[in-house]
C-alpha cells in the first residue's frame, strides 16, 4: 500500500471542465488488431461472449493488438460529511478514521480482494479531521477545497497503469451520491436514497428528508460538473470524478466500483457524456440506487453479487474477469498456429 502526494494535474475549476470538453479516444488500429484475432483464435466466433468485448476494449485503451494486465491499481479515498449531524448513517463519523487505519493494518476486505486480484492497493485520506461543510445549508466545499480533492484523486494515476478501479470509504457518503445522482440525473431524494451501511426505517426517513432539502437548496443554482461536485459531493467523491478524469488523458481504463464510484461521475456524464467510454462497470450493488445510475451511464455491470460494502470491493473481484479475458486473448492459439481448419 502506498500513499498518494497532491498534484496540480487540473489548475483550475475551469481547467477541470476544459478537459471534461477534450476527452481522449482509444486506439482505433489496436481495437480492429484486436477484433481480427479474436476472429482467428480456435473457437466459434463470439463463443467467449463478453470476453471477447473486454478484450477489445483493453486493446483500444491499451493502444496494443495484445493488452496486459501487469501492472493494476486499487485507489481508495476517504473522507469525512458534515451533512452525518442529521442521522443519516447507521455508523459514527469516527468509524472513517478507524477504518483507514485497518486498510493500513491490512485487515479489510479490499486488502484481501486487491492482493487476489494481483492489484497494488494505495489509500488517500482526505482531510479526515475537517468534514465537508452540511450540505442541507450551504455547499459541502469550496471551489478550493473541492480542487484539492479532485487533485488527489488525479495524482493516484500513474501514466504506467494499465487499468485503474477506484473505491472509497466515507461515513455519510450514499446520502452525498444519492444527493449528487439526483442532481445530475433528476428525480426525487426517494429514486435514490438506500439504506447504505444499514440504516433503520426512521434513519431512512431522515435520510431522505435530507436529500431533499439539498435539492431544493442546490438543484436550482448547480452548473457545471465541478459545481455539482462542490455543492453536494464529498473530498472522496471529488477526488474519484479527479482520478476518472486523469486516467481518461492517460488512455487508462477504468474499472469502477459501486453506487458512489459511479455517482462521482454522474455529473461528469451529464456535462460530457463521452467520459463513460473508458470505464467499466464491476459490478451492480445491492444500494437501490445502483441499478439505475447505471442504465443513466450507459454501463453493464460485470458482476452481480449483492454486495454493498464499498471499499473498491466489487471492482477487485470483477479484474479476474479481465484477467480471464486476457489469459484467452493472448494465450490461445489461432487456426492457423493449432493446424485446426477454420470452416
Amino acid at each position: 500500500m502506498t500513499t498518494a502526494t497532491l498534484s496540480g494535474a487540473f489548475a483550475s475549476a475551469a481547467d477541470f471542465t476544459a478537459a471534461l470538453g477534450a476527452l481522449t479516444d482509444p486506439d482505433p488500429a489496436a481495437i480492429a488488431a484486436a477484433r481480427a484475432r479474436q476472429g482467428q483464435l480456435t473457437k466459434p466466433p463470439g463463443s467467449l461472449g463478453r470476453l471477447e468485448d473486454l478484450a477489445v476494449f483493453l486493446a483500444g485503451w491499451q493502444g496494443t493488438e495484445k493488452p496486459s494486465l501487469q501492472r493494476g491499481r486499487t485507489a481508495i479515498f476517504a473522507g469525512n460529511h458534515g451533512v452525518t449531524v442529521h442521522g443519516v448513517s447507521a455508523f459514527p463519523a469516527e468509524v472513517t478514521v478507524q477504518m483507514v487505519a485497518n486498510f493500513a493494518a491490512g485487515g479489510a476486505a479490499i486488502n484481501q480482494l486487491a492482493k487476489a486480484a494481483g492489484l497494488e492497493l494505495q489509500v488517500v485520506p482526505l482531510d479526515l479531521d475537517t468534514p465537508t461543510a452540511d450540505f442541507t445549508q450551504g455547499p459541502a466545499m469550496s471551489e478550493a477545497e473541492c480542487l484539492a480533492a479532485i487533485n488527489a484523486g488525479a495524482a493516484t494515476v500513474d501514466p504506467g497503469l494499465q487499468l485503474l478501479t477506484v473505491g472509497e470509504m466515507g461515513i455519510g457518503n450514499t446520502t452525498s451520491a444519492a444527493a449528487l445522482a439526483a442532481i445530475s440525473f433528476g428525480g426525487n431524494a426517494a429514486d435514490w436514497v438506500g439504506a447504505g451501511t444499514g440504516v433503520d426505517d426512521a434513519g431512512l426517513v431522515r435520510k431522505r428528508a435530507v436529500v431533499e432539502q439539498a435539492l431544493t437548496l442546490h438543484a436550482p443554482a448547480a452548473g457545471s460538473a465541478f459545481d455539482k461536485l462542490a455543492r453536494v459531493g464529498g473530498r472522496e467523491i471529488a477526488a474519484i470524478a479527479g482520478a476518472v478524469l486523469r486516467a481518461r488523458q492517460l488512455r487508462i481504463p477504468v474499472l469502477l466500483d459501486g453506487f458512489i464510484t459511479c455517482a462521482a461521475i454522474a455529473p461528469l456524464a451529464v456535462e460530457a457524456p463521452g467520459i463513460t467510454a473508458h470505464c467499466l462497470a464491476g459490478h451492480c450493488s445491492a444500494e437501490q440506487g445502483h441499478g439505475r445510475m447505471l442504465g443513466h451511464l450507459g454501463l453493464e455491470p460485470l458482476l452481480r453479487l449483492d454486495m454493498r460494502l464499498g471499499e473498491g470491493s466489487g471492482a477487485a473481484v470483477a479484474a479476474h474477469i479481465l484477467r480471464s479475458a486476457l489469459a484467452a486473448h493472448n494465450g490461445m492459439a489461432t487456426f492457423a498456429e493449432a493446424g485446426v481448419a477454420d470452416g
